[in-house]
C-alpha cells in the first residue's frame, strides 16, 4: 500500500514537475532576451504611430490607412503592402487601453505582409525590389457603421496600358482580408503571371519598450511558421529549425502561417492549380520568410482574370479560422493532448455562453468533470479500503519471503484470491492528469483566456496569481484533504508520513507558476474531492469497509 501511494505521488510529481519546467523555460527566455535587449544600442524606443520619417521601404509610395470595427491597416502604395496592422479589440496589457500592434515595418523589426505578381509579365520583380507604385483615390478608408463590407481599390496601368487591379476586400467582425488582383489585357498576346504572398518578420523580436503586442509577449512564446497541405493537415518549424534548412512543398490546397501565442498570420492561396509553398532564412536581414507562389496564369488577350488569397492577421479565435480555410484552426497548437484541450474548449465556450465569466465557467466545468469521474473516485476508495484491511496479511508476507520478487508474486496472488485489483486505486488519478495537462495548455494558449477577468484582484486567468492567493488556498485545500480524514490517522509508516506532510506544501510551490485558471480548476476540485470522500466514506461505513 504504502509502495503504491509513493508511486501515485511520484507520477501526480513528474507530471506537475514537466509543467513547472515549461513556465520556467518561459522565465528564462525573458531573462535572456532582457540581457540582449539592453546591450542593443539601436533598438527602437521611440516608436511613433503617427508614421513620420521612419519607413525606409516607401520610397516615392505613401502609407493609406484602413480601418473596420477590429482592424487598422497601413498599407503601403508602393508595392502595397500590409506594413503594419493593430487589432482593435485585442489591448496591450490588462489595464492598457492600447490596441494590439501586431504587424510592423521599422528600422529594427519587420513584420509584414507582402503580396505581388511575378513570372513572365508580373509587374513585381522581388530580385530587383522594384514594385508598382498603385494609385488610390484616398488616404484613408473606413468602414462606415451602416456597411458590413469595406473594399480598397489599388490600382496600376503599366506602360502597355494594361491595368492592374489590387483589391483589399474587408467584412465587419473579421480577421480575414480578401487580396485579389484583376488584371484586364488589353494587349495582342496573353500574359504569363504568377501570383505569389509572403510574410517576412525578424529573428529577434522588437524592444520591450516598443509598441508590440503586450510586455514581454515575444520573448516567452514559441515562434515558427507552419502549413497545411494535401499531405500533412499540420506541420510546424521552429525559426531555430529554419534556420538550418529552407524548406519547398507543392500542393493543390492549404495556407501556410506565422505563429507566436495567440495570433497569427497566414495566406491561404485561392488559385486554381498548383501552389508552392516556401520557408526559407535571410541571413543577410536576419529575416524568416514564409509564403506561397501559383503556378503560372494565363490572361488572354481581351480577357480579365481574378487572382484571389486570403490573409488572415490577427488572433487565433479557432472557430473563425476553421471557417476561414481547413485546419487553419491547428494553429492553437495544444500538443498531443489537442483531443483533450479542444473539447474542454468548446464545453469551456458553451458554458460561458450563458454564465459570461470565464471564471466561473471554469468552475462549473469542474464540477462536471468531476462528477462525470465520480464513480471512478469511488472505485478508488473502495479499491484502498479493500487493500487496507488486507494489509496484515500482506505484512506477513513480507515477513515470510525477504526476496522482493517473491514478495510481489504473493501479494498479487492474495490480490486475486480476494478479487482485488489494485490498478483501480490509482486508474483514476491516471485519467485525471491528461486532463490536467489538457486544461493546462487550453489555458495557456487559448486567446479566449487572454486577459479574462474573474473576480477582485485576478484580470487574467491565462497568467499567473500576481498576489499568490490561489496556490495558498489551492495548499490549503490539499492539507484539508489529507487532515480531516479518517485515512490521515490510520498511516504507521513514517515515510508516507513525511510525504503526506510535505505533498501540500511542494504543490502550492509549484502552483505558484501555474496560470490562475488552472489554480482555480484545482481548488474547486479539491473542494468537490472533500464533499466526494465525506458520501463515500459514509458508504464504506455502512457495507463495513473503512479506509
Amino acid at each position: 500500500m504504502v509502495d503504491l501511494q509513493r508511486n501515485i505521488f511520484i507520477i501526480a510529481l513528474l507530471i506537475v514537475s514537466f509543467v513547472l519546467w515549461q513556465e520556467w523555460q518561459k522565465d528564462v527566455l525573458i531573462l535572456n532576451s532582457t540581457i540582449d535587449t539592453q546591450k542593443d544600442l539601436h533598438c527602437d524606443t521611440s516608436h511613433n504611430l503617427n508614421h513620420t520619417n521612419k519607413y525606409i521601404h516607401n520610397k516615392q509610395g505613401k502609407l493609406i490607412t484602413v480601418k473596420t470595427d477590429v482592424l487598422s491597416l497601413y498599407i503601403n502604395t508602393y508595392g502595397g503592402n500590409v506594413e503594419e496592422a493593430f487589432l482593435l479589440t485585442y489591448f496591450k496589457t490588462v489595464d492598457s487601453s492600447d490596441p494590439v500592434h501586431f504587424l510592423q515595418n521599422s528600422q529594427n523589426y519587420v513584420y509584414q505582409a507582402q503580396s505581388g505578381l511575378i513570372g513572365k509579365n508580373g509587374v513585381d520583380n522581388v530580385h530587383k525590389k522594384n514594385r508598382p507604385l498603385y494609385f488610390s483615390q484616398k488616404d484613408h478608408y473606413i468602414l462606415e457603421k451602416s456597411a458590413n463590407v469595406l473594399y480598397v481599390p489599388l490600382i496600376y496601368i503599366n506602360s502597355e496600358g494594361i491595368i492592374y487591379k489590387k483589391i483589399f476586400v474587408l467584412h465587419r467582425n473579421s480577421f480575414a482580408v480578401k487580396v485579389y488582383y484583376k488584371i484586364n489585357n488589353i494587349t495582342d498576346y496573353p500574359l504569363e503571371l504568377i501570383l505569389y504572398g509572403q510574410i517576412q518578420q525578424s529573428i529577434s523580436p522588437p524592444s520591450k519598450n516598443s509598441n508590440i503586442l503586450d510586455s514581454s509577449l515575444l520573448y516567452r512564446t514559441y515562434r515558427g511558421v507552419a502549413y497545411s497541405c494535401c499531405q500533412n493537415k499540420y506541420i510546424k518549424y521552429s525559426f531555430e529549425d529554419i534556420k538550418k534548412d529552407n524548406i519547398y512543398i507543392n500542393t493543390k490546397e492549404g495556407w501556410i502561417a506565422m505563429l507566436q501565442k495567440y495570433f497569427v498570420t497566414a495566406w491561404i492561396p485561392k488559385t486554381s492549380g498548383n501552389n508552392m509553398f516556401y520557408i526559407k532564412y535571410s541571413p543577410n536581414h536576419e529575416q524568416i520568410i514564409a509564403g506561397f507562389r501559383s503556378s503560372s496564369i494565363i490572361v488572354y488577350p481581351g480577357n480579365q482574370n481574378v487572382l484571389e488569397s486570403i490573409l488572415w492577421i490577427g488572433p487565433e479565435i479557432q472557430d473563425s479560422m476553421r471557417v476561414v480555410a481547413p485546419n487553419l484552426d491547428f494553429t492553437v497548437d495544444y500538443g498531443w493532448l489537442w483531443f483533450i484541450s479542444q473539447p474542454l474548449l468548446k464545453l469551456l465556450q458553451f458554458i460561458h455562453g450563458y454564465v459570461k465569466n470565464w471564471g466561473f465557467a471554469i468552475i462549473i466545468i469542474t464540477f462536471i468533470l468531476r462528477g462525470i469521474m465520480y464513480p471512478l473516485t469511488k472505485m478508488q476508495y473502495m479499491s484502498i479500503a479493500k487493500i487496507r484491511i488486507l494489509q496484515p496479511e500482506i505484512a506477513k508476507i513480507r515477513e515470510k519471503f525477504h526476496d522482493k520478487i517473491r514478495q510481489s508474486q504473493e501479494i498479487m496472488l492474495l490480490y486475486k484470491e480476494k478479487k482485488i485489483n489494485p490498478l483501480c486505486s490509482f486508474f483514476p488519478l491516471l485519467i485525471q492528469m491528461p486532463i490536467f495537462l489538457g486544461l493546462y495548455y487550453m489555458l495557456s494558449d487559448s486567446i479566449e483566456l487572454r486577459h479574462a477577468h474573474f473576480i477582485l484582484w485576478i484580470n487574467d486567468l491565462s497568467e499567473k496569481d500576481a498576489y499568490y492567493i490561489l496556490p495558498i488556498l489551492m495548499g490549503l485545500t490539499m492539507f484539508i484533504i489529507q487532515k480531516f480524514f479518517p485515512s490521515a490517522h490510520t498511516i504507521d509508516d513514517p515515510i508516507q508520513k513525511k510525504i503526506m506532510v510535505f505533498v501540500p506544501i511542494i504543490f502550492t510551490i509549484f502552483f505558484l507558476w501555474f496560470p490562475s485558471g488552472l489554480v482555480l480548476y484545482y481548488i474547486v476540485s479539491n473542494f468537490v474531492t472533500i464533499i466526494q470522500q465525506k458520501f463515500i466514506y459514509r458508504e464504506l461505513e455502512k457495507i463495513g469497509l473503512n479506509i
